[in-house]
């Protein structure tokens, strides 16, 4: 089973955008939380970052106090989030490249790069009952890198597929991309995730990507949740993961 995993960072933007600074305000993305699990939701996703633009810690801890599924806590590899990652102890952290300037997470991670300080993470981690993911371009070297830093996970990174997406040639282009990358993942002994700009227009185009075990998708589930509100929203993507076949 394909499962959903709905990233309630923009639940937290939209009350930064009002209530930065302050102990409290809405909405509540814990709530928002809460109600994804009620709806189906098969996990939370909440990206803690440096600058604390949207998720901050005491959202992190709330969460691993109240949710009764699965908490995917995505992070940079840095000293300071490694170790709230250690003391909140998700069930998996999600390894993710981060930069100032950017709006989202743009691109992969450069594990070729980081292979030594990666490994080292990722062994504190695993040490701490953590499992470990990797978000990266779906490019052979990344993927073989991933395995031999030991991650339990590789997140593929569907930017690219969801950018292009309109043009069919790219879009096929970039599905291949993926299927080859899954393919090599599985091959590896790797579990494979996805995410980055999934939404309910191209989702059904990724079914063609083999060996999927977890989608996570925010940013689409929380537009979504203006119209029709969030267990709607998280119920209509549900739907869309039916029938997948690994």
């Amino acid at each position: 089973m394909l499962k959903l995993f709905v990233n309630i960072d923009h639940v937290a933007t939209l009350r930064e955008a009002r209530y930065r600074g302050c102990a409290r305000g809405e909405p509540d993305p814990v709530a928002a939380a809460l109600a994804c699990e009620a709806s189906g939701a098969h996990g939370i996703t909440a990206h803690l970052r440096e600058d604390r633009r949207h998720i901050q810690d005491r959202d992190v801890w709330r969460l691993r106090e109240s949710i009764r599924t699965c908490l995917n806590f995505e992070m940079a590899d840095t000293p300071e989030i490694v170790a709230l990652a250690l003391a909140i102890k998700p069930e998996i952290v999600c390894i993710v490249p981060e930069r100032r300037e950017e709006v989202t997470t743009e691109g992969g991670l450069n594990v070729v790069a980081a292979e030594g300080d990666l490994s080292r993470t990722r062994q504190r981690l695993n040490d701490a009952g953590i499992d470990v993911s990797l978000f990266i371009a779906p490019e052979e070297g990344q993927v073989a890198a991933a395995a031999r830093v030991g991650a339990q996970f590789v997140e593929l990174h569907t930017g690219a597929f969801a950018g292009q997406f309109d043009d069919l040639n790219r879009r096929d282009f970039q599905t291949a991309r993926l299927v080859a990358a899954s393919k090599q993942a599985h091959g590896l002994g790797l579990k494979v995730n996805a995410g980055h700009g999934l939404n309910y227009e191209n989702l059904p185009a990724l079914r063609q990507v083999p060996h999927l075990a977890e989608l996570n998708i925010g940013h689409s589930v929380v537009s979504r949740a203006v119209m029709v509100g969030l267990p709607g929203a998280v119920t209509e993507m549900l739907l869309l993961l039916e029938g997948y076949r690994a």
